[in-house]
């Protein structure tokens, strides 16, 4: 029996690696899973070249793509999300020492559509009283998808090749906001250090007061596909579940990872956050993270109106009771 052929490209991660091998196979599809990019690239190519039938994709990106009426759909499978606290690194000589210090400093970003830095914009301030629009930012790449941002955001777009990493470094810059660990912080350059030293203490207080795991990335389909075979997107996400439920089996074996304390860090994480914090579908915990980020994406520019979040998602409901299954 003949079935569909897709191109799914996606991080390579342990919740996707049943279906990279092949042990899960969704139903009716044979996928050719390409995972050897970063993220950035991976974006790009979907939106603008649309390279792959399926693509692990910007969340930020993915609400402008839907904003602006572009051929694609998704589905509520989110295979990254992070705490963005950690992410903010400052030179040491700006003199920034609290959030507040940032207002009016120069802070560079790698460009404004980037989820991560969407995330950590609405963070600092909803919750640290830092609007986006007091900052001037520098952004080092163009955007997934291009967007006329309102005239009082003071961005200004770098030349080809610019590096905010090492203007911080350098000090042109005051602070950055990043979607990685920058290369100064790696190599232990004493001139650039972290807003938040403590940033775990600050990524579990903000959860505790929102109930939000930041959902970095949603799963993108090509539109046509799904016009001619609906059936696509219900049969995609049950094997996603599925590639899930065996990586978690898999890591719950203290001996799967090099680390002496590995079992006390799951069990505190999972004390916090929950039995399953990459939970896919439109969850209660999953609608409010996705309701925030939305109303961040509307406030900072990049979307005009704001949807409700049930427009951003295939329908693919299977009646009460029914749909699962079993590792």
């Amino acid at each position: 029996m003949s079935r569909l052929p897709l191109t799914l490209a996606c991080g390579d991660y342990e919740i996707v690696r049943a279906i990279k091998e092949g042990t899960v196979r969704a139903d009716g599809i044979d996928l050719n899973v390409l995972t050897d990019m970063d993220s950035t690239t991976r974006h790009w190519r979907f939106l603008r070249n649309r390279e792959f039938d399926v693509c692990e994709l910007s969340a930020s990106s993915y609400l402008v793509a839907h904003d602006q009426g572009l051929p694609i759909e998704a589905i509520p499978v989110f295979l990254h999300r992070r705490f963005r606290h950690g992410f903010v690194f400052v030179n040491k000589k700006a003199g920034i020492e609290k959030p507040a210090d940032l207002i009016g400093k120069r802070v560079g970003i790698k460009h404004w559509q980037v989820t991560a830095i969407l995330w950590m914009r609405g963070i600092l301030e909803h919750e640290y009283g830092v609007p986006h629009r007091k900052l001037k930012w520098f952004q080092e790449m163009d955007q997934d998808v291009e967007v006329e941002l309102p005239s009082d955001i003071d961005l200004t777009v770098l030349p080809d090749g610019s590096d905010v990493a090492e203007m911080l470094a350098e000090g042109e810059l005051d602070a950055v906001i990043h979607s990685t660990i920058i290369e100064p912080i790696i190599r232990g350059d004493d001139r650039v250090g972290r807003l938040f030293p403590d940033y775990k203490a600050e990524e579990v207080a903000f959860f505790r007061k929102t109930g939000m795991f930041p959902i970095m990335h949603v799963t993108g389909i090509k539109r046509e596909i799904l016009e001619e075979n609906p059936w696509v997107a219900t049969n995609l996400q049950r094997a996603f579940g599925q590639s899930k439920a065996i990586a978690m089996k898999r890591m719950i074996n203290p001996r799967i990872v090099p680390l002496a304390w590995y079992m006390e860090q799951w069990e505190d994480e999972r004390a916090l956050l929950g039995p399953d914090p990459w939970e896919y579908g439109l969850t209660e915990q999953n609608r409010r993270t996705l309701e925030n980020m939305i109303g961040y994406s509307h406030e900072q520019g990049l979307i005009k109106k704001k949807p409700a979040v049930d427009e951003l998602f295939v329908e693919n409901f299977q009646g009460r009771g029914r749909g699962g299954f079993q590792i």
